[in-house]
């Protein structure tokens, strides 16, 4: 005979692969994780299924793209929503990704055994942009025409290579048919993939590191986790929910905002400003104050190489699941964003000023762009020493805090692109 509760334990079983049987009732708080993780899986299906149905309608040809879109805009029923939340859910993925990470970097859950995991959430996370700039074309209108080609003109810059690797990526020296063709195959079956099987490794390392690190604070003791409950109905039901809610938020703001559509593209005539996909014009306003290979290479390299290794560097005490290391941790976080906006914006008033007009330096210094990196790297060197020797900061809380002072530099340097240039990339007020 049957078991008629055959389906139940077989759907319990198939969870548990993903989750523990049993977790601390105490780790079931929204407020530890904000679930971001799952909110992002809920964004990468939601991406998933829209754009299954938008590749009914689209047509990835210079002459019919921007058309196909208006179509499924007009036409199609329910076409305009499906590409409001299949937008939305691309933006929003980054967003959240970006402070997913920033949630793992602060309560030190990349340390041993979870190094690799860090490693893969670094691969995701460059999925996950290079998803939505791929996508970002596709309209094949002014706005997504003319900012692919001021940032993969930033590839010329590249020493030795990078011509070639600009020609390659948009099939020829500027954007057309073949850079639709490609960005296209690349944002609909490449990437794609690539997230689906780096998602269930990343779950893996979790189930594999004994679960999540869960956030406490730093006096907390990590081994009293409080009773434990089943996954299934306590944890499964909570992520259920906010799933639900990811849901309803998405739809809702679909439904009242729609996707931007400008004009079809027009290779002869460019918008002023042209600016770079959002998530890209951190780098664009790079290159208004330093030289473009220590833009576009050596201060991305740099940065990039810094991430790979800050799970292997030797820090002093294991803080794992510590919001903020310490104490001080926390202080010294808060200076470095003080620090960060004061001066990046300081530096770029300067450089605005002073540098562009060679009133500092000799002119090959500052045209090398030597002068300016020199200055950087001289201050983040000063800072990390400052906070080790003036404030007897350990590695922990030293490293936290150059990693603040760096992201949180970079933010503004979008927002200051974003919002703060006008006309001829000019400074001017928002609005």
């Amino acid at each position: 005979m049957n078991n008629p509760h055959g389906h139940r334990t077989y759907f319990r079983s198939f969870l548990l692969h993903f989750r523990p049987r049993n977790v601390p009732e105490r780790t079931l708080r929204l407020s530890l994780t904000w679930g971001l993780g799952g909110t992002a899986l809920v964004l990468v299906f939601l991406l998933i299924a829209t754009g299954l149905m938008l590749k009914f309608v689209y047509e990835p040809f210079p002459d019919r793209a921007y058309e196909s879109v208006l179509y499924l805009n007009s036409n199609v029923p329910f076409g305009q929503l499906i590409r409001n939340i299949h937008w939305l859910s691309a933006n929003g993925l980054v967003l959240v990704v970006f402070l997913h990470l920033l949630r793992v970097f602060y309560t030190g859950a990349f340390t041993r055994p979870r190094q690799l995991n860090w490693i893969i959430g670094l691969a995701a996370f460059a999925a996950v942009v290079l998803s939505n700039y791929t996508g970002y074309l596709l309209p094949w209108d002014q706005v997504s025409y003319w900012a692919i080609t001021i940032s993969t003109s930033m590839l010329d810059y590249l020493p030795g290579v990078g011509t070639n690797l600009k020609e390659w990526v948009l099939g020829g020296s500027e954007p057309g048919p073949g850079t639709l063709v490609n960005f296209y195959a690349i944002h609909t079956a490449i990437l794609p993939a690539l997230l689906l099987i780096a998602l269930p490794f990343h779950f893996w390392r979790i189930r594999k590191a004994k679960g999540l690190v869960i956030p406490r604070s730093m006096d907390e003791d990590p081994d009293t986790q409080g009773e434990l409950v089943d996954t299934m109905p306590h944890l499964i039901v909570r992520e259920v929910a906010m799933a639900v809610l990811v849901l309803a938020v998405i739809l809702v703001v679909a439904m009242l905002f729609n996707a931007p559509l400008t004009d079809q593209a027009n290779p002869g005539l460019s918008p002023n400003p042209t600016k770079a996909p959002w998530y890209f014009v951190g780098i664009q306003e790079l290159l208004m104050h330093f030289h473009p290979v220590f833009a576009v290479l050596v201060i991305p390299l740099t940065l990039f190489i810094g991430l790979l290794s800050i799970p292997y560097l030797k820090y002093d005490t294991d803080s794992s699941g510590v919001w903020f290391v310490s104490q001080k941790g926390r202080g010294l976080a808060l200076l470095a964003v003080a620090v960060a906006i004061a001066g990046t914006v300081a530096g770029v008033l300067l450089d605005e000023q002073v540098f562009v007009n060679g009133v500092i330096g000799s002119p090959d210094m500052v045209s090398t762009g030597l002068l300016p990196f020199a200055i950087i790297l001289g201050f983040c060197t000063g800072f990390y020493f400052l906070l080790k020797k003036g404030f007897k900061a350990s590695n922990n809380e030293a490293v936290q805090a150059l990693f603040t002072l760096l992201t949180t530099a970079f933010v503004v340097l979008t927002v200051i692109g974003i919002w703060f240039r006008g006309t001829g990339m000019q400074l001017m007020w928002a609005g």
